[in-house]
């Protein structure tokens, strides 16, 4: 195959006022893990529907705390329901976890680009997440289900620090158990009565049997784990146009005004937060950046 074609970036102008929140009701909050939860919203009205593809983000906005940028994690074919899985790690998050049914939030976007749905057709598809990196890609993981037919062999890699950080679990095991991808699933220490794989997500490369010039890569978690993921990746033939990876850093204002997520001559806001990793291979690894 050749090289992939860039995805369209989406147009923040359709958005009636990008700086305006509006309001969005809680009707349910989940908890994940002992950090972890998931909330979902809707309309205050209860008409508005919210459009999204996988891989965009919101800035959500608790009222008297501030705002921060979550990535969606619900299904892009149901925008009735906004939902954001979310690790507490800060005042505003800390807020969002004290959140009830009922209660008010405000939501600016969608943001960003998308991960490569349309390009990954045809394609066998390897998703790589770490830890609450699965929550960007779980709109991939729904549109690909829906969409079955138009892919070719699909290979789910997660890992987490311990068995307790693992997320979705229930939902994994449903989906392995429907046989619509191949799943596997390791963590850095074991505990408890974990009985599956031990190591990094990286470990698990081996195991997914894809054709590197028919495979299309999506990667989220830490920085570091990224990196050597998409070494790992490229060691398996896997072109860098290929692989994508989502650069979630230091949003602030999700238009590209405020400058707190340049990352070189890009603003991962406004030109991500998805990225083809040969469009960022000259800057990923550089600290200063």
């Amino acid at each position: 195959m050749g090289n992939i074609p860039k995805r369209k970036m989406v147009d923040t102008d359709n958005i009636v006022d990008p700086m305006l929140p509006l309001p969005y009701q809680v009707e349910r909050v989940r908890k994940d893990t002992y950090d972890t939860f998931t909330v979902e919203l809707k309309s205050a009205d209860g008409k508005r529907q919210f459009p999204f593809e996988a891989g965009q983000f919101n800035m959500v906005y608790v009222f008297g705390v501030g705002e921060v940028p979550i990535s969606i994690s619900g299904d892009p074919s149901r925008p009735e329901v906004l939902v954001h899985t979310i690790r507490a790690v800060g005042l505003v998050t800390e807020a969002m976890r004290k959140l009830r049914p009922k209660d008010l939030v405000g939501v600016r976007g969608p943001f960003g680009n998308h991960w490569p749905m349309e390009e990954a057709e045809g394609n066998d598809v390897v998703i790589v997440a770490g830890g609450i990196g699965l929550a960007p890609l779980r709109p991939a993981l729904y549109h690909i289900i829906s969409h079955r037919e138009k892919y070719g062999r699909i290979f789910l890699l997660h890992g987490a620090r311990t068995p307790d950080d693992l997320l979705f679990m229930k939902e994994i095991e449903r989906w392995r158990g429907r046989s619509v991808m191949e799943i596997h699933v390791t963590v850095d220490r074991a505990l408890g009565n974990w009985g599956g794989n031990v190591g990094v997500v990286t470990t698990l490369i081996p195991k997914a049997g894809f054709d590197p010039v028919n495979t299309v890569a999506m990667v989220c978690g830490p920085e570091i784990m990224m990196r050597f993921t998409v070494l790992d990746l490229r060691g398996q033939g896997l072109e860098t146009s290929k692989i994508y990876v989502s650069m979630e850093r230091n949003m602030k204002c999700g238009i590209g005004l405020c400058g707190h997520c340049q990352f070189g001559p890009t603003f991962i806001c406004k030109d991500g937060p998805i990225f083809s990793f040969d469009q960022i291979q000259g800057m990923f690894a550089k600290r200063e950046i």
